[in-house]
């Protein structure tokens, strides 16, 4: 978990200083299809710490049912998760 906390962390630090750029962008008047570049590049980074927060909250569910012999709430729950996340 420590290794994907610091990955997710450091990811959205990069998204910050991406969501400063664009700002700053639309503060100069850029062209919109690079701002609209930049934007769909902070969709994608954003959507890939969620993968590894899912991925890493799945390991851990999937632990914890092994070891409470509860995997049919266990697998509930990540389902209900995996739904919400990918709308």
């Amino acid at each position: 978990m420590q290794t994907d906390k610091r990955k997710v962390i450091s990811r959205l630090r990069r998204i910050e200083g991406q969501v400063r750029g664009v700002q700053r962008m639309i503060e100069e008047e850029a062209d919109c299809s690079e701002i609209l570049n930049q934007i769909t590049a902070i969709k994608s980074a954003v959507h890939q710490a969620g993968v590894i927060i899912f991925q890493s909250h799945a390991r851990e569910c999937i632990a914890r049912s092994l070891q409470q012999g509860d995997s049919d709430q266990s697998f509930e729950e990540m389902v209900q998760v995996m739904g919400r996340f990918i709308k």
